[in-house]
């Protein structure tokens, strides 16, 4: 079954009590209506489309020693990249050949509300053996990546970069890496399924810190990977000493937040969350799950280890940079200074203009580890053109990386432009973005476990 033909059925779907509500002022924009189609029609397009087919499949993956039984896009651990230009159609053709319904989303890109990837929301599932094509602009440059919205899939192997390129871009660097985190569990005797069944069933098991800065997570991992391969067998990067370099980092981990470091350099971030920052220079960063940071190293000579810590937890990844032989480096403490939200500020071009927000919803983060019930007290209901703040209050005593489908928003008048925003234990984070890209949108928290707990609302526009 095409893209058309899942978009009519998905229509028929929608109960008739709410077709019917569809007469009046208030009705909500749905992913098919003719709004959304008018706004993607008006995105600035190249004229170009890549085309790519993504085989969800399962079968086992050398993790670089350890071999698993678990789901990937192709049978490789992360799926292969896909890299295009602002502007180009990107035409994503999913094959199901799991054994279980499936989705693609397009984490952190502004795009068509029914290529969005939610199945119930913006598309009816992907069923085994069912084919699905995702066809919408990738406007906005930045690193990006994908993942399925079904489930605990997050966390077994279906995820890979997503980079958009910029051709106005000076770039002023000599090489680039893509270096994706992750936290591995899946094949190793127990599945993601099985994980959040114990934890519901018993009522929840935390490593938090409580200190603001040591986020830990609910579940324990045997391993801790970089770009799909655990420390005993690293992934490594050659260059040239001197040479300029571009990391992308992307955290596609369920319930970990890595804090990172290259052996023997700083590192300037310019980019956050694919926009633009004046650049800071740190010593490590402190990533949560779902949120990706560009920073630039000059290599100095020899070879130097890429270490991420699983923060307030046992375990870290390791990955190899070098350019010169001799022996191996060995993993390092990811030590020194860490930038925060407060230390970057979004390039001119990247800013929000100035506005005082039109509507300002207030959304409560509730739950708890008794009974591991989470959830969203809120349902932002918005208008196309208004600035919208949002607002996450959060309750309870865990962190939560919370993230907007569909939009970028700006912490505070001069914070960075973000799609997935950390919000500690006991904090209010709020974010203003422009309510430019109608349809019905997911907000939920990046924890696989949190979301599929009920820490998930709906951010839906209203005609």
């Amino acid at each position: 079954m095409d893209a058309d033909m899942n978009r009519r059925a998905f229509l028929g779907t929608v109960p008739l009590g709410l077709l019917s509500a569809c007469t009046s002022e208030s009705r909500p924009v749905q992913p098919t209506d003719p709004r959304v189609r008018e706004v993607e029609a008006a995105r600035h397009g190249s004229g170009r489309t890549h085309a790519v087919t993504l085989t969800a499949t399962e079968g086992r993956i050398d993790l670089g020693g350890p071999v698993v039984s678990t789901w990937t896009y192709d049978g490789t651990l992360p799926g292969h990249e896909i890299r295009v230009r602002a502007g180009d159609l990107v035409e994503a053709r999913l094959v199901n050949r799991l054994p279980a319904d499936t989705s693609v989303h397009w984490h952190g890109l502004a795009l068509r509300n029914d290529m969005d990837g939610v199945p119930g929301v913006t598309q009816p599932v992907i069923t085994p053996g069912q084919t699905f094509t995702y066809r919408f602009i990738a406007a906005a440059p930045g690193t990006y990546w994908f993942h399925p919205h079904t489930g605990t899939q997050l966390d077994r192997g279906l995820y890979a970069p997503l980079i958009v390129e910029d051709p106005a871009e000076p770039g002023g660097y000599d090489a680039e890496w893509t270096v994706v985190l992750d936290d591995w569990l899946d094949g190793t005797g127990t599945t993601p399924d099985e994980v959040l069944a114990g934890l519901r069933g018993r009522g929840g098991h935390t490593m938090s810190g409580r200190d603001g800065r040591r986020l830990g997570g609910d579940v324990a991992y045997p391993h801790y990977l970089i770009n799909g391969r655990v420390p005993a067998a690293p992934a490594t990067f050659t260059a040239k000493p001197g040479q300029r370099v571009r990391i992308r980092f992307l955290n596609a981990g369920a319930d970990t937040a890595f804090r990172v470091a290259l052996g023997g350099h700083r590192l300037t971030v310019t980019h956050t969350d694919g926009w633009a920052v004046t650049p800071v220079d740190t010593d490590a960063l402190l990533i949560g799950m779902g949120e990706r940071y560009d920073v630039l190293a000059t290599l100095g000579d020899g070879g130097f280890p890429l270490t991420a810590q699983a923060e307030g937890k046992s375990g870290s990844a390791f990955a190899v940079v070098r350019t010169a032989t001799g022996d191996p480096p060995r993993p390092a403490a990811a030590t020194g200074s860490v930038i925060g939200y407060s230390d970057l500020h979004p390039t001119a071009a990247a800013m929000l203009p100035a506005k005082q927000p039109d509507v300002v919803h207030r959304l409560v983060l509730t739950g708890g580890m008794m009974g591991y019930s989470w959830g969203i007290d809120g349902k932002p209901q918005i208008r196309e053109g208004q600035r919208v703040r949002v607002e996450f209050v959060n309750t309870t005593m865990m962190w939560h990386p919370m993230h907007v489908h569909g939009h970028t928003f700006q912490l505070g008048t001069t914070g960075p432009r973000k799609d997935t925003a950390i919000v500690l234990p006991g904090r209010t984070l709020a974010g203003d973005f422009d309510a430019d890209n109608p349809g019905q949108w997911m907000i939920h928290c990046h924890n696989a476990y949190h979301a599929e707990a009920g820490m998930m609302t709906r951010l839906g526009y209203q005609a």
